[in-house]
């Protein structure tokens, strides 16, 4: 189970470090299924426009916890600003992350 928690998201220890430390959420759905709900706070980054991005969420100085629909983009998400330097995770999907924040 270990590595599926690893791939999608599910490990709330991590979640809650990252949110200790002021994390940002990043939910990378389109801006069409961002607009039909999401998480209070979290910015609306598309996974097309994370790479342009990078450099302004590096430059934050903050842990980043990618989220989408199922955790599939958000993996990819968080590895390509891994890849640039980012603290990134996978949240998983946007839904599960809620309530893995609110349930704290």
């Amino acid at each position: 189970m270990g590595i599926f928690s690893s791939l999608f998201g599910n490990n709330k220890k991590k979640i809650q470090d990252f949110i200790s430390r002021g994390a940002i959420i990043v939910d990378v759905r389109t801006k069409a299924e961002f607009s039909s709900g999401g998480i209070p706070g979290s910015r609306n980054i598309p996974l097309q426009q994370i790479a342009i991005k990078s450099t302004e969420l590096k430059k934050l100085n903050k842990p980043i916890i990618a989220c989408c629909a199922s955790g599939m983009r958000s993996g990819s998400a968080a590895a390509m600003l891994r890849n640039q330097g980012v603290e990134a995770m996978n949240g998983g999907g946007w839904f599960s992350l809620s309530q893995k924040l609110t349930s704290s």
